[in-house]
């Protein structure tokens, strides 16, 4: 691995322009039922839905449980002729930065809408899509992704068909609109875990990797969202476990992230947990408003 790029699209908004402002309401989708809508994988083997902004479209957005914000690319952005906001600090995998943003009236996911975002602007070609629909605008749904048939579920958690099909329930802490889990065990070693569909790979603090000691495997650069670059250590995990979940040979690139320091997982063994492991199951549900993620195991 020494030596090699990998894409995250991991962001957290911190300005305080952005957390100040009221929340994203629940999406106006009057009686619609949970709905499926068929997913496509980019390079990065992460998970995109086609939207609507403005009532154009569509545009594929990354769906990103580890992003604070939506966020919107700047290209699609011009096209549109969105009205600008305020300048805010944008907090990436790899470092700091001040960015535009601007406003959104209304963005179609399916049957449902989400209105008056304020949105920052990157770059298409660091994002590797039109947008992100962070937990802003989800976090009033249980979400599922479905592996196998390749396509994500949004809808209420109540109208949904709750526990059916999933061996694994785990109730995850809710910090800043992501929801972590914080009794995993990374080789025995007490984890908080952020499930990260927005990340290629698993990312993991320096308390984890200096708990971890002689286990060093190579060394590589990581590119953010933002297109600043993070160089990282690779080590390889033998077992991820949580209640009776158990993911093996997990490869980890460790750093100092600022995500972590801005979660407040800077001090304590920490991992965002990325789609090479996250595929590993048939399907995953997060319920944002229940607090509970839900394991489909293979076979």
């Amino acid at each position: 691995m020494t030596g090699s790029a990998l894409a995250l699209a991991m962001t957290l908004v911190t300005e305080s322009v952005i957390l100040g402002s009221p929340p994203v309401a629940p999406p106006d989708d009057g009686d619609a039922a949970s709905e499926t809508l068929q997913a496509q994988t980019d390079i990065e083997d992460r998970m995109t839905i086609d939207v609507a902004v403005h009532g154009d479209g569509p545009y594929r957005f990354l769906i990103d449980t580890g992003s604070q914000n939506t966020v919107v690319s700047t290209s699609l952005a011009q096209a549109l002729k969105l009205p600008a906001g305020p300048t805010v600090r944008v907090v990436s995998i790899a470092g700091e930065v001040r960015v535009a943003t601007a406003k959104v009236h209304d963005i179609d996911v399916g049957a449902r809408s989400f209105y008056d975002l304020t949105v920052p602007l990157l770059q298409d070609h660091h994002i590797g899509a039109d947008g992100i629909l962070g937990t802003d605008s989800l976090q009033h749904q249980r979400i599922v992704l479905d592996f196998v048939k390749n396509t994500i579920e949004i809808g209420d958690p109540h109208d949904m068909k709750g526990k059916r099909g999933y061996e694994i329930v785990v109730r995850a802490k809710r910090r800043t609109g992501r929801l972590v889990m914080t009794n995993a065990l990374v080789d025995g070693i007490r984890t908080d875990v952020v499930i990260d569909t927005g990340a290629s790979i698993t990312v993991g603090n320096r308390a984890l990797q200096r708990a971890m000691r002689e286990r060093f495997k190579g060394t590589g650069t990581l590119t953010s969202v933002t297109g600043q670059t993070l160089s990282v250590d690779f080590q390889l995990a033998g077992t991820l476990k949580v209640d009776r979940l158990k993911v093996s040979n997990v490869a980890i690139a460790f750093a100092d992230a600022p995500a972590f320091a801005e979660l407040g997982l800077k001090e304590r063994p920490a991992i965002f947990l990325g789609m090479r492991e996250l595929r590993v199951f048939n399907r995953i549900a997060i319920d944002f408003t229940t607090r509970k993620i839900l394991f489909d195991l293979p076979g």
